[in-house]
């Protein structure tokens, strides 16, 4: 089997961020983009489910995986340069950091407000990546990958993709993709994204009056690195709820009930509000049952404090939900996908 080793009863507890003890009945690596439509015709994996795995960053596993759990090893870059823009291909393994400190140092930008976000290029457009007001959607030509529906390879054009806020065609028919590499279109110039938490403010402390991208990385590195846990030191998955959208009369309500709720007004009309003041409001921040909590650092983010499973998170992050609907009618919804249990 060139390209791609499969193990039984594979353990997951070091391929997820939130470090839960989970298992997949079949785990596969691929190193080989081209032999995909092999393993998935391979009979133990076109049986049963399958889940695509980067760094774990954006899952929670509630329970063991009783499918085959795909992980990309695969690896390259290849760039088009003209000058004033490069079109770059990345495969799907490589990790995103490392490739967005790869296009700083190239001397390209756009992608500096999305350093330091844990997963793989892969899995950047599923769940349309985003930080410090810049959506990785904003930069992606098109996204090759193979259609386990249609049996082919096929190249999704930005368009097709289907962006919107933390979602994306690949999200929302989970199992179709298999994203195997992703295009990117990235300009030497362009206006910096300074206006969104604390950015200025960063810079400013820096001591920096004309910042440069890599200026902007390094701010954003240090506003990351203080406000959210590293999950080399306790388990995580980052921002584990999304930003709720209202429409505009619920938001102008809550805003009269509660003047210092962030919200931030959306193209169609509605409005975005801040799911961490939301969760701080109704008291979650800092929770902790068992080993299962909410950091007391940044209330979007569910913990691991050392063996909570992964039923027991999810059974706290419901709750963090139905107080916080029940405080303020609004209903929260994960960014990481729930598999298992």
């Amino acid at each position: 089997m060139g390209g791609y080793t499969l193990s039984d009863d594979a353990p997951l507890a070091h391929r997820n961020t939130l470090r839960v003890a989970a298992k997949a009945r079949l785990l596969a690596e691929v190193r080989d983009a081209a032999k995909l439509p092999e393993l998935l015709a391979y009979p133990a994996v076109r049986n049963g489910e399958v889940l695509v795995l980067g760094e774990g960053s954006n899952v929670l596993f509630a329970g063991d995986y009783a499918g085959t759990v795909v992980a990309m090893a695969t690896q390259g870059v290849q760039v088009e340069a003209d000058g004033e823009r490069a079109r770059i291909a990345v495969a799907a393994g490589e990790r995103w950091d490392d490739f967005v400190r790869w296009t700083l140092g190239q001397g390209y930008a756009g992608l500096e407000n999305l350093i330091l976000i844990p997963g793989t290029v892969g899995a950047a457009p599923i769940q349309n990546i985003g930080a410090y007001g810049t959506e990785v959607a904003e930069f992606i030509e098109s996204v090759e990958a193979w259609d386990t529906r249609e049996r082919r390879v096929a190249t999704l054009g930005a368009a097709a993709c289907a962006f919107a806020y933390r979602d994306s065609v690949f999200k929302r028919e989970p199992g179709r993709y298999v994203v195997t590499a992703v295009r990117f279109v990235l300009p030497r110039t362009r206006e910096l994204r300074l206006d969104y938490a604390g950015i200025r403010e960063e810079l400013a402390r820096m001591g920096v009056a004309r910042p440069a991208p890599f200026h902007v990385a390094e701010a954003v590195i240090h506003l990351r690195t203080r406000k959210l846990p590293d999950p080399a030191v306790i388990g995580n998955a980052g921002s584990f709820f999304k930003n709720p959208v209202v429409d505009a009369p619920q938001a102008e309500a809550l805003r009269r009930a509660h003047p210092e709720l962030p919200a931030w007004p959306q193209p169609d009309g509605r409005h975005k509000l801040s799911a961490a003041w939301l969760i701080e409001a109704a008291g979650f921040k800092g929770l902790r049952e068992g080993d299962a909590g909410i950091s007391n650092r940044h209330a979007l983010v569910l913990v691991n404090h050392g063996r909570a499973s992964g039923a027991e998170l999810w059974a706290l992050a419901q709750k963090v939900i139905a107080g916080v609907e029940e405080a303020f009618g609004v209903r929260l919804e994960p960014e990481p996908r729930v598999v298992g249990g």
